[in-house]
């Protein structure tokens, strides 16, 4: 899967929206899944660097994409049904939704950890992948068959001390997904996450800053396996956990 080679047109006619689109993984995923066909739904806060990633799809022959400037740190779920209203009226489908969008925090003592960071953390990390999926389930049932991928990590998976915020936002999101891959086994809704390992972000950057980027892979690296979980080669993957750089 980490060597997967997509067809051209694996996307073709799918709709699919990638959180935190406007830099590191979620740029690069929108930017991946247009090149293979799809019709891609921007969504992040900065609405110039949405514009950026906007620019380069339509003037790499990608079908147009569309904006959705949103914070996920002040997003209500009366915001999400919103948006998943006007998602399924503009396109009367939902493919996919790539749940890219987090938060560090500070790597700090457990007993340190305040209360602001704490809830900002599980408001991006956790209560926005919740209340966004809630919203958005109904939109992606209008799909043949749709895919939903969560990002996890590896202190989502085994507890490292100072990580405490991130990391139990990450064991939250395995929870979420395993819940949801359950809970829709056998239909034609699959939830799965993805743990990208060290790659070449702004996050990456602000955990390890005495760290050599150039050590690093970058996020098109890791493509092939944003690429398979979205497509329909994996329609039979559920409830999986998966890593693009297995140790």
């Amino acid at each position: 899967m980490n060597n997967y080679q997509a067809p051209n047109d694996l996307l073709k006619g799918r709709v699919v929206l990638i959180t935190g689109a406007g830099d590191g993984i979620g740029e690069q995923a929108a930017k991946t899944y247009a090149k293979h066909g799809a019709t891609c739904i921007l969504l992040g806060r900065t609405v110039s660097k949405l514009e950026k990633v906007y620019d380069y799809i339509v003037a790499n022959g990608g079908e147009e994409p569309a904006i959705i400037p949103l914070d996920l740190k002040g997003a209500t779920p009366a915001h999400y049904e919103q948006m998943a209203q006007t998602i399924s009226e503009q396109f009367g489908k939902l493919d996919g939704v790539l749940h890219n969008a987090s938060i560090l925090g500070h790597l700090s003592a457990f007993k340190d950890i305040g209360e602001e960071e704490w809830r900002d953390v599980m408001q991006v990390n956790v209560n926005g992948c919740v209340f966004m999926t809630q919203a958005l389930i109904p939109v992606l049932k209008k799909a043949d068959n749709a895919s939903v991928i969560f990002t996890t990590s590896s202190v989502g998976r085994k507890g490292r001390a100072f990580w405490g915020t991130y990391a139990v936002s990450k064991f939250a999101t395995e929870g979420v997904m395993q819940t949801l891959a359950d809970e829709y086994k056998n239909t034609g809704l699959r939830f799965n996450c993805i743990n990208p390992g060290g790659t070449r972000t702004n996050m990456r950057a602000q955990a390890f800053p005495a760290e050599n980027p150039e050590t690093l892979k970058t996020p098109e690296d890791i493509m092939p396996m944003y690429l398979y979980l979205m497509g329909n080669d994996s329609v039979t993957v559920n409830g999986e956990s998966l890593d693009c750089q297995p140790k």
